[in-house]
Order: C-alpha cells, then sequence, then structure tokens
C-alpha cells in the first residue's frame, strides 16, 4: 500500500500554500517548482528548443524528466505526466467513485472535486428542478456525498453550479494541469490552464498518484488579429474554428491561441473559445495569460493567485522565438481575423457545420429547415458567463421597453452556470430583463444542453416532428437534447439566442432585420452590451449551494445490494495470454458514431453507476452498416441463438451468455463527443475484446485501453473498412500478434472468414495497426487498468 502521509507532501509541493484535505478553492500554485521542472527537462532532453505554452505546461508536468531518454515526438511519445487536481461531474464521478474504492487508496493525493450538474432535469424551472432531483436522484447524491467525505473530496450540491464554470470560478489556476471526467474541461483553458477530458478510470490515476500518460500532442497554433465588432462574440471564433477543422480536424492536437486579438477578449470569452474545442477533436485549448485572467482571478477571490501569475510572464506565454516566427513552431496556424469575423450558427446535428449569419436565410430556404424556432435556450456550460448574460439582457431590455414578448411558440429558456453567476444576475437585474419577456430561468445545471429537458408533452415531441431550436450549447447530435431525432439544434451565440427568441424565426438576422413591437411599429435591435465582471462584484448565492469540505476518513458509503442505480464493480477477466479467436462481429457502425451513440445519456443518466443495468443501451445509437444504416438493429451470428436478429444491445448480451466474444468495426473518429467511459466499459461488460475503426476520438481510444478492450485502426481504412459491411455476422476473425504484442510492433493482423453453413467461402487478411505503449499494454494484460492499479498495491479489483 501507498503511504499516505507521503503522497499528501508530493501532492502538497505542487502548491505554495497546501491545505491537506478538500478545498473550497485553489491555493497558489507553486510557479517555482514548475519552472524548475521545465529547465531540468529544457536542459536535457529539450536540448533548449523553443516552447509553445502548452508545452512549457506540459514540460512543467512531467513526473520524472531523468526516465526520458529522447526528445518528446509529437504523435509517437507517451508522456509520463502529474496533474496538480482533478474534478469530475456527478453523472460520471458515479463509476470513476465505484473503480477508487477499488483501488486501495484512503484519500485523493490531489485536490478533487465532485460537482452534481447532470441529474437535474429542465422542467418546472430552478428550485423545483433541484427538488426533484433530490426525490429521484437522493441515492446517487448520497452516495457521493458520502465518497466525498470518505475520501476528502469537496463536494459541490446540486443547484451549485455547472461543473465548468464552478471550476473557473474557484479551481483554475494559470500554468496548472487538470483532469476532468468531462469532455469540456478545457474550458478551463481560458484561465490560462491545461486541463483535459478524460474517462472516469484516468482521473482514478491522478487521484491516486499513478503518473497519468498522454500522447505527446501536437500544437496547433490559431492566431487572431483585430476585436470583435459589435454584434460580434467569443462563441463565434470557436464556431467558425469548427467549421474549418470539422470533428476530427484538431485530433491528438492542442489548441494554442496567439495573436494581438487575444489581448482584446475577457476571461469568461476565452473560456467559452475553450471550452467547445472538444467539438473539433482537441486534447484541449489554452491561452497565454492577460490582464483579464488578473481581472477574474481577483473578482473570484483569487487576487493571491493574480499576484504570483503577474510575475510568471515567461512560463505563462510561449518562448519569444515562437512569438517572433510561430511557423517555426506549430505543427499548424490558422487564422482568424476578429474584426471580419461574423456570428455563425453550427449545426444541425454535428457543431461543424458551419454557416455565417449573412448566410443562413438562404441555407434555411435551401436545405429546407424549419424556419420556426420552437426553443431559444441561453446557457450551458460554454455560455453562462455574467458577461454572456448582461449582453443577451442588454437586447431583452429592448425589446421590453417596446412591449415585447418572445415569439409566440418559441420557448425561451435560460440556465445560469453557477449559484454566483444566478444571485448576481438576479441582483443586478439581468433575471427581471430576461423574465420581462417571457424566460423561464432553469436550475443552475446543465439541462437541456446533455439532454437533461423533460419536453415530451410538447407536440414536436410527443409526435416526433422536425422543428428548430436555437442555442448557446457546444453540441448538437441527433436526439441528444429532447429524444426527438427530429429536433434540429444549431449552435450560436447568446445574442443570436435573443435574436431568435423575439423573432421565432432561424432566418432572422439581428443586425439588419426589423421586428413589430407592441404597438405594431417595426424597429431593429441596436447591438448587446455587457459588462465583462459585475460592476458591484459578483453576489455570494445562498449559503447551502457552498461546497461541503467536511473529510471523514471513517465515513461508509452506502451502496444497497438490490439498487437499480448503484452497483459495486466486478473485475474484468484478464487477458489469457493467447491470440483473439473465433470473435464474431457484432456490427459494422457506418458513418458518425459518437459517445451518445454507444451510450445515450437523457433516460439513461440515472444508470451511470450500475453497469449492468445501464448496458442495455449499449449502441442503441448505432447505423449499420449491412442493413442500409439501420439504427440498433443487427443479424445474430449462431444459429439457434436467440435473437436471431434484434437490438444490439440484446444479441451482445446473447453472446454474453454464449461464451461468445465479439467486436465492433467503426468508421472514422469513432467515440467522437463526451468523456464518458462508459461507452468503453459496457461493450466490455457484454464480452467485446476488440473495436476495429477507420479512427478514434482521443478520449474514448484511451477509455477502451483503461477497459481491457483492444482498439486497432485499419492499416488501410478505406479499403478494408468496406470487408466487413456486407453480412458481417457471417465473418469469424481471429487475430495474429496479439500473443507477442508490444509497444514497438504496432501491428496486429487479422484473419477474417466469412462462414456459411460451416464453410469458409471466402478469407481475407487484414493489417492493422495498435497505439498501445508499454503501460497500457499492461492495463490490456492485467484485463484492466484498474485490475493493475489493485495488484501494485496488493488488494484485488
Amino acid at each position: 500500500m501507498f503511504r499516505q502521509h507521503a503522497l499528501r507532501s508530493v501532492a502538497a509541493r505542487r502548491y505554495a500554500t497546501a491545505s491537506s484535505g478538500p478545498q473550497a478553492r485553489a491555493a497558489v500554485p507553486n510557479y517555482d517548482l514548475f519552472t524548475q521542472r521545465l529547465d531540468k527537462a529544457r536542459a536535457t532532453v529539450l536540448e533548449n528548443r523553443p516552447l509553445t505554452l502548452a508545452q512549457k505546461i506540459l514540460y512543467a508536468h512531467l513526473h520524472d524528466v531523468t526516465a526520458m531518454t529522447r526528445a518528446p515526438v509529437a504523435g509517437e511519445t507517451y508522456l509520463k505526466l502529474s496533474p496538480d487536481c482533478v474534478a469530475m461531474q456527478d453523472a460520471s464521478a458515479q463509476m470513476a467513485i465505484l473503480q477508487f474504492m477499488l483501488s486501495g487508496m484512503k484519500q485523493t493525493a490531489v485536490p478533487t472535486s465532485i460537482h452534481c450538474d447532470h441529474l437535474v432535469e429542465a422542467y418546472e424551472g430552478a428550485d423545483k428542478d433541484v427538488a426533484r432531483s433530490w426525490q429521484t436522484s437522493r441515492e446517487i447524491y448520497e452516495f457521493l456525498q458520502a465518497a466525498s467525505q470518505k475520501y476528502g473530496i469537496a463536494f459541490w450540491k446540486p443547484g451549485s453550479g455547472i461543473i465548468h464554470q464552478l471550476v473557473l470560478e474557484n479551481y483554475a489556476a494559470p500554468g496548472t494541469l487538470m483532469l476532468g471526467t468531462d469532455s469540456h474541461t478545457p474550458n478551463a483553458g481560458g484561465l490560462g490552464m491545461l486541463a483535459i477530458g478524460v474517462g472516469g478510470a484516468d482521473a482514478v490515476d491522478a487521484m491516486a498518484d499513478i503518473p497519468w500518460e498522454l500522447k505527446a500532442p501536437r500544437v496547433l497554433g490559431v492566431r487572431l488579429s483585430g476585436s470583435l465588432h459589435p454584434w460580434g462574440s467569443p462563441k463565434d471564433v470557436i464556431l467558425a474554428l469548427a467549421g474549418k477543422l470539422t470533428v476530427r480536424g484538431g485530433t491528438g492536437s492542442i489548441v494554442e491561441y496567439f495573436g494581438e486579438g487575444v489581448s482584446s477578449l475577457s476571461c469568461t470569452g476565452m473560456a467559452t473559445i475553450c471550452n467547445m474545442g472538444a467539438e473539433v477533436g482537441a486534447t484541449t485549448s489554452v491561452f497565454p495569460y492577460t490582464p483579464s485572467m488578473a481581472r477574474y482571478l481577483g473578482a473570484t477571490q483569487r487576487a493571491p493567485i493574480a499576484n504570483a501569475a503577474d510575475k510568471q510572464a515567461a512560463y505563462l506565454s510561449a518562448d519569444a522565438q515562437v512569438a517572433e516566427s510561430p511557423e517555426k513552431y506549430y505543427d499548424e496556424i490558422v487564422d482568424i481575423d476578429l474584426s471580419s469575423l461574423e456570428p455563425g450558427y453550427n449545426g444541425p446535428f454535428t457543431p461543424d457545420l458551419y454557416t455565417p449569419r449573412s448566410l443562413m436565410a438562404d441555407a434555411v430556404a435551401r436545405e429546407q429547415w424549419s424556419d420556426k424556432v420552437s426553443a431559444a435556450l441561453i446557457g450551458s456550460c460554454t455560455n453562462s458567463s455574467y458577461q454572456d448574460l448582461s449582453r443577451a439582457a442588454s437586447l431583452a431590455r429592448q425589446a421590453s421597453a417596446r412591449g415585447m414578448k418572445v415569439a409566440e411558440g418559441t420557448e425561451f429558456l435560460v440556465s445560469p452556470g453557477s449559484e454566483q453567476i444566478r444571485a448576481t444576475m438576479e441582483r443586478d437585474g439581468i433575471q427581471d430583463a430576461f423574465e420581462s419577456i417571457g424566460a423561464k430561468i432553469l436550475a443552475n445545471a446543465c439541462g437541456p444542453c446533455i439532454g437533461q429537458w423533460n419536453r415530451d408533452e410538447n407536440p414536436v415531441v410527443k409526435n416526433q416532428e422536425t422543428n428548430s431550436i436555437v442555442s448557446s450549447f457546444n453540441r448538437n447530435f441527433r436526439a441528444r437534447n429532447d429524444g426527438n431525432p427530429q429536433t434540429m439544434n444549431f449552435l450560436t451565440s447568446p445574442e443570436m439566442v435573443l435574436g431568435a427568441a423575439l423573432s421565432g424565426r432561424l432566418s432572422f438576422d439581428p443586425r439588419a432585420d426589423t421586428l413589430t413591437d407592441g404597438e405594431g411599429k417595426e424597429f431593429r435591435l441596436q447591438p448587446p452590451t455587457g459588462d465583462e465582471l459585475p460592476k458591484d462584484g459578483y453576489a455570494e448565492g445562498r449559503a447551502e449551494y457552498r461546497p461541503l469540505l467536511d473529510h471523514q476518513p471513517a465515513m461508509e458509503i452506502p451502496i444497497a445490494p438490490t439498487s437499480a442505480r448503484l452497483q459495486s464493480l466486478e473485475a474484468f477477466a484478464p487477458w489469457n495470454g493467447q491470440e483473439f479467436a473465433a470473435t464474431r462481429v457484432l456490427v459494422t457502425v457506418q458513418g458518425k458514431c459518437t459517445t451518445d451513440h454507444i451510450s445515450a445519456a437523457g433516460k439513461w443518466l440515472k444508470y451511470k453507476g450500475h453497469l449492468e443495468n445501464l448496458s442495455r443501451n449499449t449502441l442503441i445509437g448505432a447505423a449499420n452498416a449491412a442493413m442500409d444504416g439501420r439504427v440498433n438493429l443487427v443479424r445474430n451470428a449462431i444459429p439457434g441463438l436467440h435473437p436471431a436478429e434484434g437490438s444490439i444491445p440484446d444479441v451482445a448480451l446473447a453472446y454474453k451468455t454464449a461464451g461468445v466474444p465479439w467486436l465492433v468495426i467503426a468508421d472514422y473518429n469513432y467515440g467522437e463527443g463526451s468523456a464518458r467511459e462508459h461507452a468503453a466499459m459496457q461493450p466490455r461488460f457484454l464480452g467485446c475484446n476488440m473495436v476495429v475503426a477507420r479512427s478514434f476520438a482521443r478520449i474514448h481510444e484511451t477509455n477502451l485501453k483503461k477497459q481491457g478492450v483492444l482498439p486497432l485502426v485499419f492499416a488501410r481504412p478505406d479499403e478494408d473498412y468496406f470487408i466487413f459491411a456486407k453480412d458481417p455476422h457471417e465473418l469469424v476473425v481471429s487475430t495474429q500478434g496479439v500473443k507477442d504484442i508490444n509497444e514497438h510492433s504496432p501491428v496486429v493482423t487479422l484473419l477474417v472468414e466469412r462462414v456459411r453453413d460451416g464453410n469458409t467461402v471466402e478469407s481475407h487478411l487484414v493489417e492493422c495497426r495498435h497505439t498501445m505503449s508499454a503501460d497500457q499494454i499492461g492495463w490490456f494484460k492485467a484485463g484492466s487498468a484498474l485490475n493493475l492499479i489493485a495488484s501494485q498495491q496488493g488488494t484485488t479489483a
């Protein structure tokens, strides 16, 4: 077992002022330690080469630079890092805590927080919805609270706010490294932090003081010039970038912003940009330290961090050589002129389908999108800052002064990002401005952004009607928000959402088009105005929503044996040391398959702590390439096994029961979207041993490795994928190369045989490649990363 006092001292050295146990906000980082580590890396393996900001923060967090024998190579070298802190939201924290409970640790090795934001369903509004969440999810909240008390974790109860807003307000610090069990963790990059979304098993690494592995990323530079025009918003920067890069253009890269345009942006505006960097597949996004960050730290009771950061200009920005000749040091550069940047609308059904506002009316007509806006939604972790809400409220006040309400048939919903934001917007009249035009204020929680939206009685959902909604959210996959696959969500800035709410039309351009006031007169909205920070400071909000900081090591963690919501984990079986044989192809997935498709959220969120029950939704959103793209339907490969044709989880469970191993064939960017590790754990639980894809999204590929599933990519993705597109239930797959798998030899060959009536009628050799490091191969052999951790600590997972 690890010695706990030794772990605490290791964690403490990362901060200039440290405290043990749960923390309400971050301590001052130990910048001297970071620069010492960085200088050591520069003088040895880095050979004093100029570095970008992202590289500096990464190399300042190397677990042991002396263990490195050569300079890291982007896309090849695995870095072993020591994160400074961990943040988890309540849906993903359940499985992370269940795994941590098996690790043998007495408390977390680094400051850790849990934020209850995912299980509050938007329905009646604010306090009523929070109260109802206590009725429906009390068992989960009490489990997470007890675990927080036992392991020294800060616990933020439902209604306190959205994880990423609370991290920005309390835990983010320039130049530090954080892991978060949510894909939009990079939001904290707006405060100069490297904040990376991971699965729960990765978070357990940091919580157990085990070096966390990351393949050395490329650094994609985004050069900003000019400044935003009056109708412009930081959201427009990332909407345009997503249009340029697509949902996989940032895979394997950190997006680093630079240029003279950076200084014109607010800290919360930069957070918006970093937040949605997840939609281009980026590892994370980051901005250099700016005066607006110092102002924000001061406004959120962290002036000592700002004072310390003010003295770290060299560490908290790219090297001078990089600034002078960025083309030499960034792997790719994208230029964005803020002065000419239009408001954007991205969607429907994918966050990278970009349309400039001036072309939106034509696009609506050409694509035959529903012009009527059935709902307009402001909030989510992407756009719920004071600046966002104050600017949107300035437009609401213009409309209210002319006797206007939101358009008939358009629902207008606002989700504050935190209790601090809610209390401040109430005090400053922002809430009144929204309510004066017909808004419903929702709880300080994720709500509709993640599908926690009770819209069942609305005819467009009840009848599965085509309809358009406009939101300031970050993700818009089909059926994500309200369960209706015909709901088209267009992502835009809060200012544009307000215009859509008032006009009720997708085609409405508030910069040029007119509205009709209460007296029948036409008028045009004036550009929005708002404050970067509240003039009178942030209101503290209700005391009940402050974090619980109550470390009780003897606390018992409740898990009822009969619970349908929580289930203690059983260790996955270790690899038997042999090649995989007689593996059946469960499904050949066609096209986009996000973690929403693999492990749906919405009504399934209630089972996030119960792997067996949650496995009943495995791949229910996946389209089958062998059945004309039909969703959640496959054929059974085993004669006499039932069902002969059925849902993906039903057939997978039949295979598991019969002891038949199976695999998934996947298209490009498989597993894009959220960080949910359930999308890896569920297939593993049902008997999946491999996923073979044309390419993977970063977080999901890592999650598969963590759970002992072998992820492979086709060496010839544009040819060999199609072998599996015709009657895959007839295919029997064996491997060559798994038995001798190692980090130096990435090739694994599949022997694919088509079997009909017991006879092999054709066969193929398909070359694939793995990307596993030596440590990751250790996870695979042990059956999961958790199994390996437990064995190293002398416990049993």
